[in-house]
């Protein structure tokens, strides 16, 4: 009803394949009618257990993208469109791992389209490599999400230019892992007016909370608003540095 027809889920966030699987099936959605993207490269380690010492295990490997894409399958079925790299950065490899870029053009050649994730102050930096890879003539990827919000805006121009390109472009953490939640009708407003930006996400766990970020669809901030709002914005690594201290949740 609030129009929302993307849905986002990885490897590692616990149950959720399963859960948006059945919940789909459960409601006879065709797949056509939503859009489901769901990432690979992170296993969830965590029990369950908010204190635990490590939560997600990183491997952007060959072997974790073949045997994760057939788990993220089988649970998600003909409703999954999207997969993408968890948080590529330039020390994983990843983006030069030809194994695994050669296995990436497989499946877009098989009409799953593909994607990365990218976190952390570098995150320009990732998303101008990743525009530039090149495996057997074709460069594998064709989105990205990002972190941006109105106090980390710096992977903007870089977003700006994968549009450019024709990828598709997913905002993710809009209201920055809760510190904006107060305000999070204009956060969300902020990132949707980026000419760039072709889905913002909402990391509601709530009712209330979804229709209150769905209602900033319809919400237009003046250019003299955003001006003022992009005074907000932090140094990108001041920002990470912060988030990195926030709880797991």
């Amino acid at each position: 009803d609030a129009g929302i027809r993307y849905v986002d889920a990885a490897r590692s966030y616990g149950f959720a394949e399963r859960f948006l699987g059945s919940w789909l099936r459960q409601r006879a959605l065709p797949p056509k009618h939503v859009t489901v993207g769901s990432k690979w490269g992170y296993t969830y380690v965590g029990d369950w257990q908010v204190e635990a010492p490590v939560h997600e295990v990183k491997d952007h490997s060959l072997a974790a993208l073949e045997r994760q894409v057939e788990e993220s399958r089988a649970l998600l079925g003909d409703y999954l469109d999207l997969y993408q790299i968890h948080s590529a950065t330039l020390e994983s490899g990843v983006l030069d791992d030809r194994g695994v870029l050669a296995k990436l053009n497989i499946l877009r050649a098989s009409g799953l389209a593909i994607g990365l994730s990218v976190s952390g102050p570098r995150q320009a930096d990732v998303i101008r490599r990743a525009l530039q890879v090149e495996i057997d003539g074709v460069n594998p990827f064709q989105s990205v999400q990002a972190t941006w919000n109105l106090l980390e805006p710096s992977a903007g121009p870089a977003l700006a230019e994968a549009h450019a390109a024709g990828w598709g472009v997913i905002v993710k953490e809009a209201l920055a892992n809760g510190r904006l939640a107060s305000q999070d009708r204009i956060a969300v407003a902020a990132a949707l007016a980026n000419p760039w930006v072709d889905v913002v996400l909402s990391g509601a766990v709530t009712v209330e909370q979804l229709q209150s970020n769905a209602a900033a669809a319809a919400l237009r901030l003046s250019p003299a608003e955003l001006a003022g709002l992009a005074k907000l914005a932090e140094p990108a690594e001041q920002y990470w540095k912060e988030r990195s201290r926030l709880a797991w949740s």
